[in-house]
């Protein structure tokens, strides 16, 4: 890719017949890059991409999934169902913008045969689209990234269209990886170049993609099963330290998504019915999320206010708030955790096509609370009743619903799937009281590709927040 240089005014300037002499040397920005590697786009994808997913689900998902809510807030948000035609505008612009970067870092990668950043290209891109139609349904796909081919105005593609082709590129990148061929072009922030560990995040996304859509696509339960089957040829996260997370460390530009982390926390508070699940658990994680209530002077322990709250409603305490230092690099945001590999396959287990569900349960609750503690779990942890596998796909949702925190919008994308955790209701909630099933399109798609944005709306039945997505038969 040619970086643009600046147009010359030499042909004008008469009897200086040595303008031209060092034209390039001259006229090219020396912050600027002529041409990109494989690797030149790669951290700032995965930087910005994680950095945006991490502000959605605080914002949307959480509110939605009950975890946190904004308080005091009498009347609407996103706690109550109330979803604008700008809600999820910053998550479309992302990732498109980035999705963009990765489309050229795979042309490159093709171009020079670099197998690894090809690979890892295909990951990139299924996981940017995988969370963009999980969201908003049938989107650009196909023909989203084209400008270059004079595509301005991309049509929608429908969601399983999408999904069989990130399924076929994931498979093929878990087929290009070469554990003997080293990345040259720089250090990753994700893994620091360990091709084996990219190798297990293509094929533990597979899983992940492949149960989202386990109701609506029959072969997926065998083709999970094949995948953890052959770990040399399928290789999947199984342990902690192989989890996709990105370390924030506070060296820029690897900066917190919150440039104060007070905003974090200020008049945010924790939602009760997650606290709640914790207080029973005895959680060792609320000390990490939440501080502590207060009636007046006196501390409560840990205590929230219900999500939707009627606006009647009046508290003789100060809640719980949202614990800031969790946005204070040095700080992490999780994108595939060992917990969520471990949880899949526990419902896997459940469902009668792996084995031992409850060593999956249970080692996906200790992974998932030792990545916020950083000591390992006390085994009286699990003498508490809800810590228990009851052989229930309940049980097991609860535990992945808490494991799933900081995670993009992957709590709200299972509920939809499974309708677990069952959340309270109240009456204050808009919407009939009914989860949204997604968020509407991008507010400008209307003007800037109407054509294309009509037809699909009409595909899908409108561009209403109570239209379901493909995989959402429940």
């Amino acid at each position: 890719m040619k970086i643009k240089t600046i147009i010359s005014l030499c042909g004008l300037m008469l009897g200086l017949s040595g303008c031209t002499k060092n034209f390039e040397e001259i006229n090219t920005n020396p912050n600027l890059i002529n041409e990109i590697s494989p690797g030149t786009l790669l951290n700032e994808i995965i930087y910005n991409m994680a950095a945006n997913n991490l502000t959605n689900h605080y914002h949307i998902n959480c509110q939605l999934m009950q975890i946190q809510l904004n308080y005091p807030q009498f009347y609407g948000g996103v706690q109550r169902y109330e979803i604008l035609p700008t809600t999820g505008d910053s998550q479309w612009n992302a990732a498109y913008r980035w999705a963009k970067n990765v489309s050229e870092m795979r042309s490159v990668a093709e171009k020079e045969q670099s197998n690894n950043y090809l690979a890892i290209a295909l990951t990139l891109q299924a996981w940017i689209y995988s969370n963009l139609t999980d969201t908003f349904g049938d989107v650009p796909f196909f023909e989203a990234s084209k400008a270059e081919e004079g595509i301005l105005q991309a049509k929608y593609d429908k969601q399983e269209d999408i999904y069989a082709q990130l399924l076929e590129d994931l498979a093929l990148a878990n087929s290009l990886y070469d554990t003997d061929q080293t990345m040259n072009y720089g250090t990753d922030i994700l893994f620091a170049n360990d091709v084996q560990k990219w190798q297990k995040f293509t094929n533990s996304l597979r899983l992940r993609l492949l149960l989202r859509i386990s109701d609506v696509y029959e072969p997926a339960y065998t083709e999970m099963q094949a995948i953890v089957a052959d770990p040399i040829s399928n290789p999947i996260i199984g342990q902690a330290s192989e989890s996709v997370i990105l370390h924030v460390t506070g060296i820029t530009p690897n900066l917190s998504p919150w440039s104060r982390a007070l905003d974090f926390s200020n008049q945010h508070a924790v939602g009760s019915f997650f606290i709640e699940t914790l207080n029973e658990l005895e959680d060792p994680r609320r000390p990490f999320y939440v501080g502590e209530a207060k009636r007046g002077e006196q501390t409560i322990g840990y205590k929230g206010i219900p999500s939707g709250y009627d606006p009647n409603t009046s508290f003789d305490y100060s809640p719980s708030y949202m614990n800031n230092l969790q946005v204070t690099a040095p700080m992490i945001i999780p994108i595939l955790t060992y917990a969520e590999v471990e949880f899949i396959q526990a419902e896997l287990a459940q469902k009668g096509y792996g084995e031992d569900a409850a060593s999956h349960f249970k080692n996906g609750i200790k992974a998932a609370v030792e990545l916020w503690t950083k000591r390992p779990l006390d085994e009286q942890y699990f003498s508490n009743e809800l810590a228990t596998y009851d052989g229930t796909l309940a049980r097991i949702m609860l535990h992945k619903y808490l494991a799933l925190y900081f995670t993009d919008n992957q709590q709200w994308a299972e509920y939809r799937r499974t309708g677990y955790p069952v959340l309270p209701t109240t009456g204050s909630k808009l919407n009939n009281n009914t989860m949204p099933s997604r968020l509407m399109y991008a507010s400008l798609q209307s003007v800037y590709n109407p054509d294309n944005y009509k037809a699909a709306i009409t595909e899908m039945g409108g561009d209403d927040v109570n239209v379901k997505v493909w995989w959402d038969v429940k």
